[in-house]
């Protein structure tokens, strides 16, 4: 008599916040990897970034916004410098990458609310896919700059390969923060909603429309309340000034994405079995 197989089952207990066994958990989402990758695609192919049309508007927009702010500083200022317009759309074409994952992750979980209720699978992968889309739709950005770097004819270097891992660090924090916030918005929906101006004003907090040298150094002692700091900072330096970056905002920025990673983490997998009554 031939052994039958038994098939795997999944059981659902009561919530009880606390984490999951976290090697199985880790081995079911690496083994879950090709879909991952292709639940990207489809939200990708959702927003029309596989046509032309939806590359270029990808590019022209935050372009746009480069822009019309130099033009604002020209005219406040009284002088025009293709140095700071350089880092005015460099510091735009990073901080979407990350603003565009914090707005693809905060709805993530929702979004995916007949997955969660319907197929058993590590949540996570929700958030993961939505930072994945926001990397994929800022590598394009990063050769547009290139090519206007070099019309207005600023010198290379290879201090310009430390930009490797500035977005690796950058990349880091925005999926602790994508992983963090899809969460939040499970619990609190207005999370959503409140983004556009969170992100409006952390723009205008953060060293884009101006260079860190050009600030006072009693202003300069509150940076270390902004995440995106010392990451902007060595973004400018690195791929404007072709120059290396100060270890100490590496360090810095590094702190800063592993504190978001674990912390969001932490309380996503602690809070994940409560999703399918919540969703």
């Amino acid at each position: 008599m031939e052994k039958l197989g038994v098939a795997p089952v999944e059981v659902y207990e009561p919530f009880r916040a606390g984490l999951p066994p976290l090697g199985r958990y880790w081995r079911s989402l690496w083994a879950r990897r090709s879909f991952i990758s292709e639940y990207s695609r489809s939200e990708l192919h959702s927003r029309h970034f596989d046509t032309v049309f939806g590359q270029v508007w990808l590019i022209i927009n935050p372009l746009l916004l480069s822009g019309v702010y130099f033009l604002l500083i020209v005219i406040i200022g009284g002088h025009s410098d293709k140095v700071r317009y350089a880092h005015l759309t460099a510091c735009l074409f990073l901080f979407y990458f990350v603003a565009n994952t914090l707005t693809g992750g905060s709805r993530s979980v929702v979004k995916g609310q007949k997955l969660i209720l319907n197929t058993a699978f590590p949540r996570i992968m929700l958030p993961i896919s939505a930072a994945l889309v926001a990397l994929i739709r800022f590598l394009p950005t990063v050769v547009v700059f290139f090519v206007i770097r070099t019309i207005i004819g600023l010198p290379l270097g290879w201090a310009m390969l430390w930009a490797i891992p500035v977005v690796l660090i950058t990349a880091m924090m925005a999926l602790g923060l994508s992983i963090l916030i899809s969460c939040l918005n499970v619990y609190f929906r207005d999370v959503a909603n409140f983004l556009p101006y969170f992100s409006r004003t952390w723009l205008y907090l953060s060293p884009i429309l101006y260079e860190v040298s050009a600030l006072k150094p009693e202003i300069r002692k509150f940076e270390v309340f902004n995440p995106l700091f010392p990451i902007l900072d060595s973004w400018s330096r690195t791929l404007v000034h072709a120059r290396p970056p100060q270890m100490a905002s590496l360090l810095q920025g590094l702190a800063w994405a592993l504190g978001f990673l674990i912390i969001g983490i932490y309380y996503f997998l602690s809070r994940e079995r409560d999703f399918a009554v919540r969703v």
